[in-house]
């Protein structure tokens, strides 16, 4: 290597250090993007990690806070970032501005689903995680050609929580960087159909374990944010990761990684009958059919419902609200003059 090659080197090991080599009096930084349904929660959550006394307002687009945190007295600070991604799933693209090649090795993703919109619960879910790893995926691609060490790093680190012996190791597929999944609103949840939370719980549960995930329910209630909580200083501050487990459907959910199992969590709940109709590639689209069944996914559109930031008084700005104006004006006439262009254009018939 190169003096140049060693320096980069030395840089990058002080910008992202292993959990496992911090050395006293080294500050190490942590990434965690929050993503989920609308409305489901995730300011509160991160409000509550952050212990702040704050009114929870509705996310635009991609917002950013911080926090820190000693681990011990007269010990520099540690540093968590809290990416949080507002619009549901209407806005999944901008994970590309948190999550890059040079913080993948300290990054991880919580993703927070309403429980009391099952109907959105799996696309949602679905969506979020799908462009999430592609992106991921990318990353480590370019890394195995610019830095290989740093790739296979990552890769082994997505099977830290599941043990070689487990019996589902050949069964699961582990999300490339450390994902939480909460299941928010269980105070609304709790007055289903027991049922109903079943199916949801079961599921939830399955999926989990099956990306390498920590399951955990929560609402407004102290003690279940408490929970959430837990987990997330885990991954924020390196605090002990709880190994206590709670797997009892009439009850709020708290099932730390690594720590569930396919025979513990059964079949889907569907008839035998049922399955066998089911055509299915992977389990984990057995599951999405099953569950979709009881939950037929809503049809709706998030951009719709976004309301657009331009449009809100409380962001006018009369300079620039005119010049957007003028633009926007231009813009209609260009696709107007664009729409002419092509319509008369002579193509052969050759």
């Amino acid at each position: 290597d190169t003096l140049w090659d060693l320096a980069i080197a030395e840089v990058e090991k002080r910008e992202n250090p292993d959990d496992d080599d911090v050395k006293p009096g080294e500050v190490w930084e942590k990434s965690i993007l929050f993503m989920g349904n609308k409305n489901g929660g995730k300011t509160t959550i991160i409000l509550r990690c952050l212990e702040r006394e704050e009114s929870p307002k509705p996310t635009l687009a991609l917002e950013y806070t911080f926090g820190r945190r000693a681990r011990r007295h007269n010990t520099p600070k540690d540093v968590a970032h809290f990416w949080e991604l507002g619009g549901g799933t209407s806005l999944v693209e901008l994970i590309r501005i948190p999550i890059t090649s040079h913080n993948i090795r300290s990054f991880a993703v919580v993703l927070v689903l309403d429980l009391s919109k099952p109907d959105e619960l799996w696309t949602t879910m679905e969506s979020l995680l799908q462009v999430t790893r592609n992106h991921v995926n990318k990353i480590l691609t370019k890394l195995e050609k610019t830095n290989p060490e740093v790739a296979a790093e990552i890769k082994q680190r997505m099977w830290n929580d599941m043990q070689r012996d487990h019996p589902d190791y050949a069964l699961v597929d582990p999300f490339p960087i450390p994902l939480v999944i909460i299941g928010s609103k269980y105070d609304i949840f709790h007055e289903f159909d027991s049922e109903m939370r079943k199916i949801i719980s079961k599921t939830l549960r399955f999926v989990s374990h099956y990306y390498g995930a920590s399951l955990v329910f929560t609402s407004k209630s102290e003690a279940l944010l408490l929970k959430a909580r837990a987990l997330i200083n885990h991954l924020a501050f390196g605090y002990d990761k709880s190994k206590s487990v709670s797997v009892d459907p009439s009850k709020p959910l708290f099932i730390p990684a690594g720590l569930d199992s396919m025979s513990q969590i059964g079949p889907p709940p569907a008839s035998d009958s049922d399955l066998g109709k089911m055509r299915a590639n992977t389990p984990l689209e057995l599951w999405k059919k099953v569950f979709q069944k009881t939950f037929p996914p809503k049809r709706f559109c998030d951009l719709q419902d976004t309301k657009d930031p331009a449009q809100d008084i409380q962001y006018a700005e009369y300079e620039v609200d005119v010049m957007r104006a003028q633009k926007n004006q231009e813009l209609e006439q260009y696709k107007r003059n664009s729409s002419k262009s092509w319509k008369e254009m002579d193509f052969d018939s050759d």
